[in-house]
C-alpha cells in the first residue's frame, strides 16, 4: 500500500494497520513496531482501550506537534476510522465526557497545522525544507479532508466544531483552496457561538489567512497565544 497514492475512497482502517510495516517507521521514542495493536484500540469495544489509543496517537506518534514517519499512516488510519460506528463513543475526562470523534478530529487538525501555511512560512524564514514525512502528510490533505467533511454538519456540537477546525487547517492545501468560500459561513459560526477558545482561535486565523474580515473582534483580541496566527455536503 502506497500512502501518498490515496486518491479515492480511504482504505479499510484494519487493513491499513495490518498492511503497514510499522517496524520500519519511527515515532518520538524510536521504532513504531508496536503501533498497530495500540492504535487498533480506537475501534475497540471498551472506552479504556479507545482512550489509550488516543493517548498513544498524541504521544509518541505526534509528540509535541511533530510529524514522524509513523504519523503518516497513523493520520490515514485515524481519518479512515472516523466513519466507523465504534468511534461514536464518549471518552471520559476530568472536565467531563468528550466524543471520541471530536478528539480524533482535533488530532487531525494538529497534524494538518504542522504542515500548513504558517509552518511553511517559518521553515522558509529559517531556510529549512520539508522532511519526507511532512511532505507525505501534505500530499494526504485531500484524502484527510474527504474523511473530515461529512462531519462538518454533525449534530453533536463538539464533533461539528472539531470538524470545522480540522477543515480550516486542511484547506491550506492548494488542491482544496476552492472550498474556502463555502466554509466561511461555518467558520463564522464557530467565531460567533463556539465554546472552545482554541477553535475560535483557529477560526480567526483561517479567516485572516483567507482575506476575510473577522466577525468577532473580541475573538481576535482574546486569541489563544498557543494558536496565534495558525490557519483551522463538501465532499471532493
Amino acid at each position: 500500500m502506497t500512502i501518498t497514492d490515496v486518491g479515492g475512497p480511504l482504505p479499510d482502517p484494519r487493513e491499513l494497520l495490518e498492511g503497514t510495516d510499522w517496524a520500519s517507521l519511527e515515532h518520538a521514542y524510536g521504532s513504531a513496531e508496536g503501533a498497530a495493536p495500540v492504535m487498533g484500540g480506537l475501534l475497540a469495544a471498551d472506552l479504556d482501550t479507545q482512550a489509550r489509543a488516543m493517548r498513544y496517537l498524541e504521544d509518541p506518534v505526534h509528540h509535541q506537534d511533530t510529524i514522524y514517519s509513523a504519523t503518516v499512516p497513523a493520520a490515514l488510519y485515524v481519518a479512515a476510522s472516523l466513519s466507523e460506528p465504534r468511534t461514536a463513543t464518549m471518552l471520559p475526562r476530568e472536565q467531563g465526557e468528550r466524543p471520541l470523534r471530536a478528539a480524533m478530529l482535533d488530532w487531525l487538525e494538529s497534524v494538518a497545522r504542522a504542515v500548513g501555511d504558517d509552518a511553511e512560512a517559518i521553515r522558509e524564514r529559517f531556510g529549512f525544507s520539508w522532511d519526507p514525512a511532512s511532505l507525505r502528510i501534505r500530499a494526504l490533505r485531500p484524502a484527510l479532508f474527504r474523511a473530515v467533511s461529512p462531519f462538518l454538519h454533525d449534530l453533536d456540537p463538539a464533533v461539528h466544531e472539531a470538524a470545522i477546525a480540522a477543515a480550516v487547517s486542511l484547506l491550506d492545501a492548494p488542491e482544496l483552496v476552492r472550498y474556502r468560500t463555502t466554509l466561511v459561513p461555518l467558520v463564522r459560526e464557530v467565531l460567533a457561538a463556539g465554546a472552545e477558545r482554541s477553535y475560535r482561535s483557529v477560526a480567526v486565523g483561517g479567516l485572516r489567512a483567507w482575506g476575510e474580515d473577522t466577525a468577532d473582534p473580541q475573538a481576535v483580541e482574546n486569541e489563544d497565544p498557543r494558536a496565534a496566527g495558525r490557519s483551522r455536503e463538501m465532499p471532493l
